[in-house]
């Protein structure tokens, strides 16, 4: 039973909870600073003032502001002269485009105003199936990043497009005439076009080569795909047809492979018909798949490959050596049995970076002859190779490169051995970048070339094998920026744009269909056969990993991407930057996770400060071949694996960012051999780092039960009042459910529209999509690592993670019923709370939850804050005077209030501070001014023009019509927002599902905010 569970947020929390439990009883963190408006404090201390005149002037103050915020600035409006037919003021037009980047891709439906760009949604038609992350829906703010690189530069200096296309083709010449190698090194491009275009650059250059470089490498799974299929691509698995998933160092809920495993694997968690899948995972640091799973088993990379072998043994028969502990293995048999049980309908996925590793997964899935496993419709999404990659380093510094042309990709940043890329890079004649920014390449090459965002671009891509996307501008160019097809175009000699080339190109693909109706829908789907495995010697493949051992008294670095800055190519996104990381909860910085156990033997140590602030200790982090990363900070993180340290890539980075965004350390520098596990050795540094930690904060711990859990057999087993318990109140000293007993007399609800919100904690993965929507959408300002430090972050939806302490239910309840008196209670918790080593995880969105009992209208002095007909607690901005009662009285702690002005001030330079930045946004939204509250508004400005829509159309809105920023971003299914009166819809079936709950029921607040229980399979 849930309210049985004992669930924490920190290791702070468990170690030193008398400064967590203060801080959480402290509702403002920081003194209210009254002496501001009463004028000096020690002449008011001596004054006499006295209770009746202080309240006489915050009387005439509040009058007085309140008068004040009536009266708005005057703003010029230039009308247009010659309006364009396409374009209606206040009306939003929608493109659909597909984004690819080299490491995100999704399918998009582009929202713009006035001709700008505002937001990011995701293409629902059928065929397009890849949904925004958060960095795709943030990467709308990179459109409008000041810092892009404006002009094209030759040796450092300003130039025109004609100089550098003459540049290049002289250099071309040269190059010809000389025998030395041209080379084209970019980005995985998945688009037919431009890899046609390549090839034809490469017939008229026979001395040319193109070489495909990821930042993040997949090489070894595509070496295996290949060697067995005979086609360089990764499996498109479809978690939806399995009911066991085994992975092995797999985070297929973020990164892996591209990620976009979220849709078809929430199918799969939420219980129908009494089932659902069950997903065992094994892995180093603690992912979002780890914390997704049912069973997590945390081991270091070197175990993970035996129990790999253990797997591979049981599945197909065989009896290769396994190296393994007694537990781990135990795991690992436990694992293998089921899988093999669950047969076709078992999947293994595996992340590990060696090629023995990634040929058993092949072979596990072809003894299981997995239905998730299909070779039809293979990703095109990798294509890199690591070996390649090295030998054009090798003939950089031998001098044999005469011309490298770079699209999309960024060495000097990203490889580890930088410093040889760049020493060949002075050996080549004629170096060019093509890039958004003059970022560490772009700043030292001989052409520097403004490249355009994708949201200013023609071009086409192939995700998947047999499903063509095209991607369209949105917007024309902001800057003097060129595509590099367009360039290569020129330099073949071929006349026309790259839009000609690419709608000539696209006819025999797309034949049975039209340009614009493929342009219309963003996506069409020809399909593709099934790839014919061939035979390998996987049983040779087994014996070479089983041979695999770590280093001995060495850690073990593994090295991934965050939810929030993935490869570090929006590194200057301050939406990004202040995204707090689903796991750790900490934004605008990357560091290294020790597991606690760890952290004692090398006196490394997280404390939390008397403002509520988290700080860390340093360490130095050094690599085999002696290498150092120094002063990195630390984060004892519950759940990662002793012996192993984790540390993400994509910060460090300093050239073309604003100096806010200049934080965290460079991780790519110790991507050695491309290798993402390293072995390194560890030593506590001086000093003590100040993170930005919201894991702490606007807590709703202690007040009852916020997340409800139970297990798939207790479920299946007993009554709903045993698994979802109402609260109980006295009432005529009678038990009768809280819900039914009222202090506010209640309306009728029954007529017109009343939204509901519904959140399935089984769906919820964490990945935090919704939390960029949501500032998209509604202006949510950045504040900066200071101010998130001080408590103040503006974000109006997060997502609290919570641990729970013990592995079982029944544990947890027979060790509590066992306590006996106060000394046996604490020596008996603190057992209790070892386990941290490996908690269970859960992820719960929290935003405004518009009770229709709300306490903050009440308490309210200026009836700034009300409560609409449909269920949505407004906020009139001009009559807040920033009393703050509201966020007082509010037991969910949603609201947020503006301590300073974050636009157009040069203390908070984001994008909010730039002319350009200031186009992201959403002119439905009103930017909030100093000194008022704000919070959720359930996206109201999206609802009252769903009702307008369908009214000007003169039918009503139909089922599913009705969005808000976070429902519509959510690709799990997680959170279904709509008409709750409205019987026939999901939103109500799902209110009135035996799993559903209001958080803090017992207060009596009636939220329109509905939860469902937490099913474990385990």
């Amino acid at each position: 039973m849930s309210s049985n569970k004992k669930y924490w947020k920190s290791v702070e929390e468990l170690e030193n909870s008398s400064i967590v439990e203060a801080l959480r009883n402290n509702e403002f963190v920081e003194e209210i600073p009254t002496e501001e408006f009463l004028g000096n404090a020690d002449a008011l201390a001596t004054s006499g003032t006295s209770r009746r005149d202080f309240l006489k002037y915050v009387g005439f103050s509040t009058a007085a502001v309140t008068l004040a915020a009536c009266e708005g600035p005057v703003h010029k409006s230039i009308p247009y002269v010659l309006q364009p037919e396409q374009i209606i003021p206040g009306v939003a037009d929608y493109y659909a485009t597909t984004v690819f980047d080299g490491f995100d891709f999704a399918n998009l439906l582009v929202k713009t105003r006035e001709g700008r760009p505002i937001k990011i949604d995701n293409n629902t038609i059928s065929g397009a199936k890849f949904s925004a992350n958060a960095r795709i829906h943030a990467s709308i703010l990179s459109l409008y990043d000041s810092g892009r690189l404006k002009e094209p530069k030759l040796k450092g200096k300003n130039t025109s497009w004609s100089a550098v296309d003459l540049e290049i083709k002289s250099s071309l010449a040269a190059a010809k005439a000389k025998g030395g190698q041209v080379v084209l090194l970019t980005n995985t491009l998945a688009s037919p076009s431009t890899e046609k275009l390549i090839g034809e650059f490469i017939a008229k250059n026979p001395n040319a080569k193109h070489v495909v470089y990821d930042a993040v490498s997949s090489s070894d799974a595509l070496d295996a795909f290949e060697t067995v299929y005979g086609e360089r691509a990764l499996v498109d698995y479809d978690f939806s047809k399995a009911s066991l998933i085994v992975s092995v160092g797999a985070d297929f809920l973020g990164d892996w492979q591209g990620g976009g495993y979220d849709a078809g694997y929430a199918k799969g968690r939420i219980p129908q018909n009494g089932k659902m899948s069950r997903h065992f995972q094994f892995e180093s640091n603690m992912t979002l798949s780890g914390a997704a799973a049912d069973k997590r088993v945390p081991m270091t990379t070197a175990n993970q490959k035996q129990a790999l072998v253990q797997i591979y043994n049981i599945i197909v028969g065989a009896s290769v050596p396994v190296s393994l502990e007694g537990a781990y293995k135990a795991e690992a048999v436990k694992a293998a049995q089921q899988l093999k049980a669950a047969g076709s309908k078992g999947v293994l996925v595996s992340g590990i970076e060696d090629k023995n590793a990634q040929l058993l997964v092949l072979a596990i899935n072809q003894a299981l002859a997995s239905e998730a496993f299909t070779t039809v419709g293979t990703r095109q999404i990798r294509k890199g190779s690591n070996a390649v990659v090295s030998q054009l380093i090798k003939d950089m510094n031998a001098g044999s490169v005469h011309t490298l042309i770079m699209s999309g990709v960024n060495p000097v940043y990203t490889l580890a051995d930088s410093a040889s890329f760049v020493s060949g890079l002075k050996k080549v004649e004629t170096s060019v970048a093509f890039s958004l920014k003059e970022d560490e390449t772009a700043s030292i090459v001989k052409v520097a070339a403004p490249a355009p965002h994708y949201l200013e671009s023609w071009g086409d891509v192939e995700i998947t094998k047999g499903t063509y996307s095209l991607t369209q501008p949105t917007i024309r160019p902001i800057f003097n920026t060129k595509q590099f097809q367009d360039v290569l175009l020129s330099l073949n000699g071929t006349p026309g744009s790259f839009y000609d080339y690419l709608k000539g190109s696209s006819a025999s693909i797309i034949a049975g269909s039209s340009w614009n109706k493929v342009l219309h829908d963003g996506v069409f789907v020809a399909g593709s056969a099934a790839l014919a495995g061939g035979s390998y010697d996987f049983a040779g493949a087994a014996n070479s990993l089983s041979k695999s051992r770590s280093a001995a008294g060495d850690l073990e670095l593994v090295l991934y991407t965050k939810t929030g800055m993935g490869d570090g190519q929006q590194a200057n996104n301050p939406w990004l930057q202040e995204f707090p990381d689903p796991i750790t909860r900490v934004s605008w910085d990357n560091y290294v996770t020790v597991s606690n156990t760890d952290a004692k033997k090398l006196g490394l140590s997280n404390e939390i400060v008397a403002n509520g602030g988290l700080n860390g200790s340093y360490a130095t982090i050094t690599v085999a071949d002696g290498s150092k990363l120094e002063n990195v900070p630390v984060i004892v993180q519950p759940g990662q694996a002793v012996g192993t340290v984790g540390l993400a890539v994509g910060y460090g980075r300093k050239a073309s960012l604003k100096e806010e965004m200049q934080v965290g350390l460079n991780a790519y520098a110790l991507y050695k051999n491309f290798n993402s596990v390293q072995s390194v050795s560890i030593a506590k540094a001086n000093g003590v780092h100040e993170f930005a930690c919201v894991q702490g904060q606007k807590t709703l711990m202690g007040r009852g039960d916020i997340i409800k859990e139970t297990t798939l057999e207790v479920f299946n087993t007993k009554d709903a009042e045993h698994w979802n318990e109402k609260p109980m109140v006295s009432l005529d000293h009678q038990e009768v459910e809280a819900t039914t007993v009222d202090l506010w007399e209640s309306f009728d609800r029954s007529t017109g529209h009343h939204f509901n919100l519904s959140i399935d904690l089984n769906a919820c993965t964490g990945c935090g999509a919704c939390v960029i929507a949501c500032h998209a959408e509604n202006n949510v300002p950045v504040v900066g690592k200071a101010e998130v430090r001080r408590s103040r972050d503006m974000h109006w939806l997060r997502i609290d993670r919570y641990y729970s302490s013990e592995s079982t239910f029944e544990g947890d309840n027979e060790r509590k019923e066992n306590i006996a008196g106060l000394s046996s209670s604490l020596s008996t918790f603190n057992e209790m709370e070892k386990p941290g080593d490996n908690p269970q995880v859960a992820f719960q969105p929290v935003m405004c939850q518009h009770c229709n009992h709300a306490p903050c209208e009440t308490v309210c002095p200026v009836a700034a804050t009300s409560h609409g007909r449909e269920g949505q607690n407004h906020m009139a901005y001009n009559r807040c005077v920033g009393t703050r009662y509201c966020a007082n009285n509010c037991p969910y702690k949603v609201r947020r209030f503006n301590w300073f002005l974050y636009n157009k001030n040069s203390e908070f330079d984001y994008n909010m501070n730039d002319d350009l930045g200031r186009m992201v946004l959403n002119p439905d939204v009103n930017v909030r001014s100093r000194g008022v509250m704000e919070k959720c508004s359930m996206c109201i400005q999206m609802t009252q023009a769903t009702k307008l829509k369908a009214k000007n159309e003169g039918r009503p809105v139909a089922d599913g019509e009705f969005q808000t920023a976070c429902s519509n971003a959510c690709s799990s299914g997680a959170m279904i927002f709509g008409d709750v009166n409205d019987s026939g819809s999901k939103v109500a079936k799902l209110a009135s599902d035996e799993r559903s709950y209001h958080l803090l029921e017992h207060v009596g607040t009636k939220p329109n905010v509905v939860y469902h229980v937490k099913v474990r399979n385990t």
